[in-house]
């Protein structure tokens, strides 16, 4: 028998990450995600593990980085400003090469914003956010399920390549309410060879992102930048619904792309030869698919809850072979419908 629960965007994501064997998990307060850390402060202790409300955002990735040498799962979350703050521990965990998860519930900005949905964070996530020659692994869930086996994912890939794993909901996704399947999912291993558990009868580990010889810091480079093409390579994930004859291609993310589903299904009972196409890995992004279907299409029609961060991706993807149009919106405002399909 299914197990099936009614839960909300950030209670489904707690328990995602409990499944997924998250033991470690610290925290800041913040609307709209405040359901989140509320759930892990829970559910964590029910499994054996450990729940801090740290001080701030500050002091809650670097209990982070401290969990994660030690070889546990971790996780911390927080909204748009507070991410913002977290950048210096998540750039000091991709140079250190450890495995950690970041949840962001996006939120209105620049500054405070307000607590309305927004994806003004795409940049954010996806260019790094910190400082330095560096990647973050990005996630863009759309459904309380996707959200919950999307967990499960961002560990798996932390841990495979010993990086920052950012996944990207917005306040829509953190407080809407849907039925949930909970799921059972594989352990995830963690290598030994290099997590610092006490050095009896070997030699001491070090982990460490100050090198401050010239060659020393430039081979971390080269080996991150590898093992950054090797996921460009491998983990490109996304969602596409394009028949033959499609004309214009609809491109959005998160739950903006519910949205522009509906819009191309009503299109098509218009007449209108619509398709629709959905990145679930915003970095890496899916440029390859992009760049054929380009070919195949007249026109592709970008929608974002933002000025146009997307866009950019999708205009580096395409490289002129079809026309592009954008509909963004801003402050908290949610893409129209009736505004979308007359772009189609």
């Amino acid at each position: 028998m299914k197990n099936i629960i009614l839960a909300s965007g950030n209670e489904s994501c707690g328990e995602g990450a409990i499944q997924s064997g998250c033991r470690f998990y610290a925290g800041y307060p913040i609307t709209p995600q405040n359901e989140l850390t509320e759930y892990m402060a829970k559910r964590i202790k029910e499994v054996g593990g450990t729940f801090i409300q740290a001080e701030s955002e500050i002091s809650s990735i670097n209990m982070v980085f401290g969990a994660s040498v030690t070889g546990a799962l971790v996780m911390t979350s927080s909204s748009s400003p507070g991410i913002s703050l977290k950048q210096e521990g998540i750039s000091y965990c991709a140079g250190c090469e450890l495995p950690a998860v970041i949840v962001n519930m996006m939120r209105g900005g620049p500054g405070l914003g307000n607590i309305a949905s927004a994806q003004g964070d795409y940049f954010q996530a996806t260019r790094g956010g910190g400082h330095g020659d560096y990647r973050t692994i990005t996630l863009a869930p759309s459904s309380v399920q996707e959200m919950y086996g999307l967990m499960y994912d961002a560990f798996y890939l932390a841990v495979k390549y010993r990086t920052p794993v950012i996944v990207l909901g917005d306040s829509i996704l953190a407080q809407m309410i849907e039925p949930l399947e909970i799921k059972k999912f594989k352990s995830i291993k963690i290598d030994k060879e290099w997590i610092l558990d006490g050095c009896k009868n070997r030699k001491p580990r070090i982990i460490r992102s100050l090198l401050l010889k010239p060659d020393e810091l430039e081979n971390l480079n080269l080996r991150l930048q590898g093992r950054y093409r090797e996921i460009e390579k491998k983990e490109i994930r996304f969602e596409a619904d394009i028949k033959n004859g499609t004309q214009t291609l609809v491109v959005s993310f998160g739950t903006v792309s519910r949205i522009c589903k509906a819009v191309v299904e009503d299109a098509r009972k218009k007449g209108i030869n619509a398709g629709w196409f959905r990145p679930i890995t915003l970095w890496p992004f899916p440029r390859s698919f992009l760049r054929k279907i380009s070919e195949k299409v007249k026109k592709i029609v970008v929608v974002e809850m933002n000025a146009g961060q997307m866009l950019e991706d999708i205009k580096i993807s395409v490289e002129g072979r079809c026309a592009i149009e954008f509909y963004g919106r801003m402050g908290g405002n949610i893409p129209d419908e009736k505004q979308v399909l007359r772009l189609l």
